[in-house]
């Protein structure tokens, strides 16, 4: 899978797009220079023939992500969520490899869906969240404050409530942008209690947090 992928990826790469790309993410990666939807199109025959497969090659996966260009983090996160039904908390012990490691907003965004995803089912994943929400890396606090995104009527209120109280007086901006879009897509389904926790807590929030947060009120 992994030298598949890499030829896929090599033979559509465009270095004008690679430039522009790694100046976006402020250097931080290398890139081949493939945009998304070709990108996926490049992935598509490769996720059909390991839906096949009876469990997943972490092996296979880990020598992905390793390599130096961002896409192969990427192909990573989409052959996460394309099985993420299929995976168990057991999994996500292998998951949180990619979690910390080549850390930042694009990759954790995605990856954070395939905790939220285990979490419906898995109650273990609650209680892991909590740790993470407390955690000196910030990059664990993000998954554990977003991991709930677009539950609407499932969402775990008591959950998202101290996981949010968790953080803060917090001066990072990922931390913070994070806490705002948690409660922006919670007030869709549920205004009342975002007004109320906004109010109670205001002191105590960040105003991006809150700007974020208030956007749907």
């Amino acid at each position: 899978m992994f030298y598949t992928i890499k030829q896929n990826f090599e033979k559509i790469a465009d270095s004008n797009k690679a430039s522009q790309m790694e100046k976006y993410m402020r250097g931080r990666f290398k890139f081949y220079g493939i945009q998304t939807l070709d990108r996926r199109l490049a992935e598509k025959e490769i996720l059909r023939l390991a839906k096949q497969e009876k469990s997943i090659r972490w092996d296979e996966l880990d020598q992905i992500w390793d390599d130096d260009h961002r896409e192969m983090q990427y192909f990573v996160c989409d052959f996460l969520l394309k099985f993420k039904n299929k995976l168990t908390y057991e999994d996500l012990a292998h998951v949180k490899k990619y979690v910390t490691s080549k850390q930042w907003w694009d990759t954790i965004d995605s990856l954070m869906k395939v905790y939220g995803q285990v979490g419906l089912t898995d109650h273990r994943v609650d209680q892991l969240m909590l740790k993470w929400s407390q955690d000196p890396d910030f990059w664990l606090r993000r998954v554990a404050i977003e991991h709930q995104l677009l539950r609407k009527d499932k969402m775990k209120v008591a959950l998202l409530e101290q996981i949010l109280l968790n953080n803060l007086n917090d001066n990072e901006f990922f931390v913070n942008k994070a806490i705002g879009w948690a409660l922006r897509d919670y007030s869709k389904t549920n205004p009342a209690w975002v007004k109320n926790f906004i109010e109670e807590n205001q002191a105590d929030l960040n105003p991006l947090s809150i700007k974020e947060g208030s956007k749907y009120l």
